[in-house]
């Protein structure tokens, strides 16, 4: 398995590569996706799970009770739950939403995907995201999975970015070439 070295630099990619060989030799990779997907979600709507992660007062114990009552809750597989509890043992939980990142970064990678951040001014239909998903597919020769966005600043056309590329076909930018180009 090819990592960039950037992920396995970071603390979060040496955690997140780390369940990702575990997940892997137990044949539970999208199980554990499924999972940090899930808990990436609850993270974002409460902000008692985040004060939890994040809590210096907090001690390791009670973290750890905590985390393992969320796991519980919302259905985690005994691989994340046991994770989740080591990272609360080393008390970095901190660190929980960009490991959740790498880990979907690598996962990716070992699929051959990659992702891409589409930002447009109006939100897109299906239609209108399939066909720019077989478009970016063809383009890049790997299967392209679309994270959309809305940006009404934006005016209309859209703003695609894959890894450090980025294609921008937004009327904003136009304008603005537009404008610097009548300055002279």
């Amino acid at each position: 398995m090819d990592i960039s070295a950037g992920i396995q630099a970071s603390l979060a990619g040496r955690y997140a590569s780390a369940l990702f060989d575990l997940a892997s030799e137990a044949g539970t990779v999208s199980a554990v996706e499924s999972d940090l997907e899930t808990l990436a979600q609850a993270l974002a709507e409460s902000p008692e799970l985040k004060a939890v992660t994040t809590n210096p007062q907090l001690s390791r114990g009670e973290q750890g009770a905590a985390m393992a009552a969320v796991g519980a809750e919302i259905g985690l597989s005994d691989l994340t739950k046991s994770f989740l509890g080591v990272l609360a043992a080393n008390r970095r939980l901190d660190a929980l939403s960009d490991m959740i990142r790498a880990f979907q970064a690598i996962a990716a990678a070992q699929r051959g995907e990659v992702t891409a951040n589409v930002s447009s001014a109006h939100a897109l239909n299906d239609d209108q995201l399939a066909a720019l998903k077989d478009k970016l597919t063809a383009r890049q020769g790997r299967t392209v999975k679309i994270n959309s966005s809305v940006d009404p600043d934006l005016l209309g056309g859209l703003v695609v970015t894959i890894g450090s590329q980025r294609i921008d076909g937004s009327i904003r930018t136009r304008l603005n070439s537009l404008a610097n180009a009548m300055k002279g």
